[in-house]
């Protein structure tokens, strides 16, 4: 017989999430921020850096994505991927729940490192170079996400790992 294993969602918050990346959001970890545009405005600086561990030319591509809202829950993991020459950024454009899987790991996940957040559409995640996830999973409604990665073009600019039928997971979010 095969034995799902299951996690729980966890609100996301930058100390429980700091293994993996960064969280962005306004008035992160106490920065009060500086005044912007002629005192309109408040700016928070240096939230995150986004690496280029890529050999040679690798251009940083923003791009977006439209994600539709996970079908049901718990949510089945079926696999993970890695970007292990640069971080990844997702900063959602609307103001959606979504959820966010890592793992850390070498040449495949270490599944006893999984876990899964919640985030709210105020805050932006990034993940470290190498850090494994899944796509991303939104929640509520359909949500579009800026994403910023450095990437070449080449096969090694992502990392796909399917999870065999005996070490798929699902998740399940709090009630």
């Amino acid at each position: 017989m095969i034995r799902r294993q299951h996690i729980a969602a966890h609100s996301l918050s930058p100390a429980a999430y700091a293994p993996y990346g960064d969280v962005l959001m306004a008035m992160s970890y106490g920065q009060p921020g500086r005044p912007a545009n002629q005192g309109t405005a408040r700016r928070f600086d240096h939230l995150a850096g986004i690496e280029n561990l890529r050999p040679g030319r690798a251009a940083l591509n923003v791009s977006v994505f439209r994600c539709s809202p996970a079908p049901s829950f718990p949510f089945p993991l079926a696999l993970l991927e890695r970007h292990p020459g640069s971080t990844q950024a997702f900063v959602p454009m609307n103001a959606h729940r979504y959820l966010v899987v890592v793992a850390l790991g070498g040449d495949r996940p270490d599944l006893a490192t999984l876990a899964a957040f919640v985030a709210r559409g105020a805050q932006g995640i990034t993940y470290r170079p190498g850090v494994w996830h899944h796509p991303m999973i939104a929640l509520d409604a359909e949500t579009d996400f800026v994403c910023l990665a450095w990437e070449d073009g080449s096969p090694g600019d992502c990392d796909v790992v399917e999870l065999a039928e005996g070490e798929r997971v699902t998740v399940e979010l709090p009630p």
